[in-house]
């Protein structure tokens, strides 16, 4: 077949480890023979982040919000261990953290369900969608370790150097730690519209969580912009769509989504919706199963699988060994922004494409031929091969080649 073109670029944020392998025969076997790929190509390994002073996230996050769209890989967040590792001369920020802070945006993260790979909450039928504030809150916190006696304040001081407000935090007897984070309304704002735009465009009702009752300014802040945003700019499109928008604390919301069947935007804070969306994901199958779309307030979109860099399958690749890793969070990234620049282009060829993409790891998967991480969690009767990544990569081509030519 003639290859589809492509006149308009995204960007590529290539990353590290097993999925920066993965991310290679991707885009040789499944993308390049059938795509005349456009791409602008940001290599976001952390060798490249150290050669660079982390100024290639930054100019990927910028490439992003001039191009609208963008596909990235799995990247390593380095600890002390990951330093002396790689030889850093510092721990650089989580490229993720960095590009979300500069879109502004709202991760909205959701499980690839597949029959074969029963979820462990047997109420769900269609995936729990968790749309993460990606702004503020711990991440952008200030942390004192405290020596010993003392007293820890929150102070204020407005534009005109005239301090307004001073909190007592802790009158200290012995050591401890004390935290500030803050965030804006501006970006809370963002986030809810959001949140809404997206509910709207895939016909979900929305569930914000926080815990107003205990946090009387900062959670509740998050809860009186929420329904100012959807009594405003969002109520009667909802209606007129038959979806609802409820508010509850977290924990209530919780229980609720366990006894749900699924099919929801579950709207948290930033560190609430961080160990949601692994919840969500472990919940319904397996962590390497789950989809992760960055939507900014300005129509930016970046896609990427919100698993790991795979370390152990690496560390065995590299050694020689064959291993078998989940592709599917990856190759829904790049199908995702793909139709995503089809949309936009008007380019219907691609948006086809993008689908069958999509659809030939999914055929494949429900076929019984299952990577590592959900061989184990299948029945082995349902089980047809556990086969490693070439030959994987191999049914999926094959099966994508068929449905391109249906």
């Amino acid at each position: 077949m003639e290859k589809i073109k492509m006149p308009h670029p995204i960007a590529e944020l290539d990353g590290d480890e097993m999925t920066h392998v993965l991310w290679g025969k991707i885009k040789e076997q499944l993308i390049l023979p059938f795509v005349e790929l456009n791409t602008e190509y940001y290599d976001l390994g952390l060798p490249n982040r150290e050669r660079t002073a982390d100024q290639v996230t930054r100019d990927a996050a910028e490439a992003i919000r001039r191009l609208h769209i963008g596909v990235k890989c799995a990247t390593i967040t380095p600890n002390l261990q990951r330093q002396e590792e790689y030889g850093l001369s510092q721990l650089w920020k989580s490229p993720n953290a960095t590009i979300r802070a500069a879109l502004d945006g709202t991760v909205f993260r959701a499980p690839i369900l597949i029959s074969r790979v029963k979820p462990v909450v047997t109420s769900w039928k269609k995936p729990v969608t968790i749309a993460r504030h990606a702004y503020g809150d711990l991440y952008k916190a200030v942390e004192y370790r405290v020596p010993g006696k003392g007293k820890a304040e929150l102070v204020f001081t407005d534009e005109n150097g005239v301090e307004t407000s001073r909190q007592t935090v802790y009158q200290f007897s012995g050591p401890g730690v004390v935290q500030a984070m803050h965030n804006r309304d501006d970006s809370i704002l963002s986030f809810a519209r959001c949140c809404f735009s997206y509910g709207l465009s895939v016909g979900q009702d929305v569930w914000f969580s926080s815990k107003d009752t205990i946090s009387k300014d900062y959670d509740q802040t998050f809860k009186l912009l929420f329904q100012k945003v959807y009594d405003e700019e969002y109520r009667t499109a909802f209606e007129k769509a038959g979806l609802t928008y409820r508010y509850a604390l977290i924990d209530d919301v919780a229980a609720k989504v366990i006894r749900s069947p699924g099919g929801i935007i579950w709207a948290c804070k930033n560190y609430d919706g961080d160990v949601m969306s692994d919840l969500i994901a472990a919940a319904s199958g397996s962590l390497p199963m789950m989809t992760s779309v960055l939507v900014s307030p300005d129509g930016n979109f970046e896609y990427e699988a919100a698993h790991g860099t795979v370390t152990d399958h690496f560390y065995r690749w590299r050694r020689g060994e064959k291993v078998s890793t989940n592709p599917l969070a990856t190759m829904v990234a790049w199908a995702g922004a793909l139709r995503k620049r089809g949309e936009w282009d008007k380019n219907q060829r691609l948006v086809d494409y993008s689908d069958c993409l999509n659809q030939a790891g999914l055929d494949v998967f429900e076929e019984g031929y299952l990577s590592e991480d959900l061989a184990a969690l299948c029945d082995p009767a349902d089980l047809k091969e556990m086969p490693d990544n070439d030959r994987l990569l191999s049914l999926i081509r094959q099966r994508l080649e068929v449905l391109l030519a249906q």
